[in-house]
């Protein structure tokens, strides 16, 4: 359907030559499954996927609020020391970098937001270890549900 539309889309603005403004936030959570993350302390998060490039560039961009038991699971296709910003993101999280065996590697803690209007927002990323996944949360809460490195998240892909 997304090849269709997109096909559809180019489509249009060929013929007409105009142009059109898609709300990223929309685009990113339509059809967006949730994931359910046990936590060690046992407390369930629900966690948006975020698989795809697109889902992955915005991220939790222009989000007001967060639940503090949501967040969103980042899915990759191979292990990386991935890099985070927090450009155009509005709340403060706690970012935590699991590897494919859903062992917690890294742990950046209440990440502020970032109000500069160029791409100059710092870069987190883990100090070596390769992760296949990156969950977001509320800014703060990660030691409330006792994750720490090494930590083991229990989690299955939607």
């Amino acid at each position: 359907m997304r090849q269709k539309l997109s096909a559809g889309l180019a489509l249009y603005l060929v013929i007409t030559g105009g142009f059109l403004a898609i709300d990223i936030r929309a685009a990113c959570a339509a059809g967006s499954d949730l994931v359910s993350i046990q936590t060690p302390s046992g407390v369930t998060i629900k966690a948006e996927v975020a698989d795809t490039p697109l889902k992955r560039s915005v991220g939790l961009m222009y989000r007001d609020h967060l639940k503090k038991d949501h967040g969103m699971l980042f899915f990759f296709d191979q292990p990386q020391a991935w890099n985070f910003w927090m450009k155009n993101t509005k709340i403060a999280l706690d970012l935590i970098w699991i590897d494919g065996k859903k062992r917690v590697t890294h742990i950046e803690r209440n990440v502020p937001t970032c109000t500069k209007s160029d791409d100059s927002c710092p870069q987190y990323r883990p100090n070596s270890d390769d992760a296949v996944y990156v969950l977001e949360i509320t800014g703060g809460t990660v030691d409330g549900y006792k994750i720490e490195k090494g930590s083991q998240l229990q989690f299955g892909r939607p």
